[in-house]
């Protein structure tokens, strides 16, 4: 993601800098976390922008029931009552988080709001803070029917370098998976769940879940420290109904663990052929006729690692084959276009997006224009699909910046960041010339989202295949814009903020932020199939594609 950390004065904040003036001493900076009526100038100041530059979700806020600014504004004491660095960064924190976006997020600056413990946040301007430290656990949500928002379960015990802990753990991998959590560091579970939720990037009730469940293991100040502590207490309901308490379990260094893979992508009987950052591309040992791609994002090296893959099938006569794509870990990135066009033989129609017309819509064509002069907007040389950014400026030097001059709402829609098709194009996209030949079917999670969440919404909008599992993550816009915040009328800067300044359009026109596409299949991970999960949900998706023999 790149960053745009321009610092831009409008009138409003000019107005405010003057009545803050009369509550400020002349010469005397205000201290890291300013003074009352600096936050509440910072309060006003980032939902008045908030309020004109973010494209917001119709249709996310009426699945949420919510309101973004009425749940912003709601908050203004909080924030004008941090009296501490640290409380100002979780009150702005909350703040940022109440519009339910998992893109948007808080970055410490230079000279900004510090913090004792950054481990797991977002850092601008200086060294990466360390990653989380991780307990022995994995814990997952239980999104069966009929259990509530915070029911939460074992779902895998790893062994590791403890320190001379290795009995608090002894013998639970055989027994805790599929056990629920009763209370977390001494909160009631669903008291947990309310609190931290707060704290928590999110655009879908289930992407919260799963990243909460994340979150409790973990040593993250994306947490306030009063729901982490130096040790992970849990209380569990055992399978017998009884509620124990185990030894606190110790934060580690990821690496240092050895998991048992419970819950986690496993295929028995299928072998892995190929390995790229991209995939692991698995064959069955038995010679049935699918491959299965556990797919782990849209990254720098995609491109290269899809056509490594076709050669790879090419070569082996593999191209006829059933492909399930296992999308259940995966990140989002780009150009997820380039790989649907050799991963299934039917034309398709793209996503597309828009911008928001703000006052950030000129500073943010100029950094395009920078971008453009550097040759850092799209990935190019790459043949048939992916422009150099020409379409892109031409965008956004006609199209934007006549929506900026006749004051429109948004610009018009074109196809996503005009990487694979020009502004005047249908969205239509035809397979590449060498492409799998075989159905194409999809192994879906709330895990991940962004690009993620377009590329499934291509295959379910333009009926590509069948997908089984559970929808992704449902959070994907076109850009964000980032930009250091001060209090108003100082120069003393206080943290990086975001904003959603344009909609992903899904293939079938509806906005994606919020409305990740459905499933063919419901199945929901419980504590009940966590050990047959992955097998269950291929055995499901093979069966809905057709494929002979798929059973073994």
């Amino acid at each position: 993601m790149n960053e745009h950390q321009s610092q831009f004065r409008t009138a409003a904040a000019a107005l405010l800098a003057l009545q803050i003036a009369a509550c400020t001493a002349p010469g005397d900076p205000p201290g890291p976390a300013g003074t009352p009526a600096l936050r509440g100038a910072l309060f006003d100041t980032i939902v008045a922008r908030t309020e004109r530059r973010e494209a917001f979700s119709p249709v996310k806020n009426e699945r949420l029931a919510f309101d973004p600014l009425a749940a912003m504004r709601a908050l203004r004491d909080d924030v004008v009552g941090a009296d501490t660095e640290e409380a100002l960064y979780y009150a702005l924190a909350r703040l940022s988080h109440a519009r339910r976006d998992r893109h948007l997020d808080l970055f410490l600056v230079p000279g900004g709001l510090t913090l004792p413990d950054s481990a797991g946040l977002d850092v601008s301007g200086g060294p990466d803070p360390a990653p989380p430290r991780q307990a022995p656990l994995r814990i997952f949500p239980d999104y069966s029917d009929g259990h509530g928002e915070a029911d939460y379960f074992v779902g895998g015990v790893a062994s590791g370098a403890f320190d001379g802990e290795e009995s608090a753990v002894e013998g639970w991998a055989e027994h805790l998976p599929g056990v629920r959590i009763v209370s977390v560091n001494g909160m009631p579970v669903q008291a947990w769940h309310d609190s931290a939720a707060a704290f928590m990037r999110h655009s879908t009730r289930a992407a919260l879940r799963w990243k909460l469940a994340e979150a409790m293991t973990l040593s993250t100040a994306a947490l306030p420290p009063h729901l982490r502590g130096d040790t992970l207490r849990l209380e569990f309901r055992e399978h017998d109904g009884r509620v124990t308490a185990r030894s606190p379990l110790p934060f580690v260094d990821p690496a240092d663990l050895t998991w048992n893979g419970t819950g986690e992508p496993s295929y028995p009987g299928l072998s892995l052929a190929l390995h790229t950052p991209t995939f692991d591309l698995l064959i069955p040992d038995d010679g049935r006729p699918f491959l299965v791609l556990v797919w782990r994002g849209f990254r720098e090296t995609m491109v290269a690692d899809v056509d490594a893959l076709i050669a790879f099938a090419a070569e082996r006569g593999l191209l006829d084959h059933a492909l399930v794509m296992d999308v259940t870990r995966s990140r989002g990135g780009s150009l997820g276009a380039y790989a649907m066009q050799r991963l299934q033989p039917r034309p398709f129609r793209t996503t597309f997006g828009n911008l928001r017309i703000s006052d950030v819509t000129l500073p943010f064509i100029e950094d395009k224009r920078r971008d453009f002069a550097a040759r850092d907007i799209n990935d190019s040389g790459v043949p048939e699909t992916i422009d150099d950014g020409t379409w892109l400026m031409e965008w956004l030097e006609d199209d934007v910046l006549g929506a900026l001059e006749r004051g429109d709402a948004y610009s018009n829609n074109v196809p996503f960041k005009l990487a694979h098709a020009p502004r005047d194009s249908d969205g239509v996209l035809q397979p590449a010339a060498v492409h799998f030949r075989g159905p194409l079917g999809i192994i879906s999670g709330p895990t991940g989202g962004s690009h993620l969440d377009q590329f499934v919404s291509i295959v379910v909008d333009n009926g590509l295949g069948p997908v089984v599992g559970m929808p992704p993550g449902g959070y994907s816009n076109t850009w964000e814009w980032e930009e250091v915040l001060t209090f108003p009328g100082t120069d003393q800067p206080v943290v990086g903020f975001m904003w959603n300044i344009g909609h992903t359009i899904r293939p079938n026109g509806e906005i994606a932020e919020g409305n990740p596409a459905d499933v063919d299949e419901w199945m929901p991970l419980t504590p009940e199939n966590v050990f047959t999960y992955y097998e269950d949900m291929l055995a499901r998706v093979l069966e809905l594609m057709g494929v002979e023999g798929a059973e073994g």
